[in-house]
């Protein structure tokens, strides 16, 4: 492997460190009534890298690289779940963007799937 791909490596699992799914659906959060709140979280972030190998005025090998990151972390909506009702709170109104859509639809899938296992269980599901 090149030292050029070395570097490139190191820095896609550093960015792999920062962000993985909990970064964007935080952890349940459990409050004294027994509501649960789930963080929602738009996440962004570039990556950028370069480099060569060659030689140098003497003809000797040499090497120079660099990359960079940016991750941008905002977050957007709770996920609400009380009484065995799911919905969506918004920190800022959407923009109605399709991300903005298929993210509303998360309570009425949640509580679809619940449905859906109460069936299963042989539960009457409430709808």
């Amino acid at each position: 492997m090149s030292n050029l791909n070395e570097v490139m490596s190191q820095t896609i699992s550093k960015i792999k460190e920062l962000v993985d799914v909990n970064t964007v659906v935080g952890n349940p959060i459990t409050t004294p009534d027994g509501t649960t709140l789930i963080p929602v979280s738009k996440v962004t972030f570039g990556f950028a890298s370069g480099g060569t190998d060659g030689k140098d005025k003497a003809d000797k090998p040499s090497f120079g690289a660099g990359s960079g990151a940016g991750v941008s972390i905002v977050p957007i909506a709770f996920i609400v779940v009380s009484s065995g009702n799911t919905k969506m709170i918004y920190i800022d109104p959407p923009t109605n963007t399709s991300l903005d859509k298929a993210i509303d639809m998360v309570p009425d899938i949640i509580d679809k799937f619940k449905a859906g296992r109460k069936k299963e269980d042989g539960e009457a599901a409430q709808v």
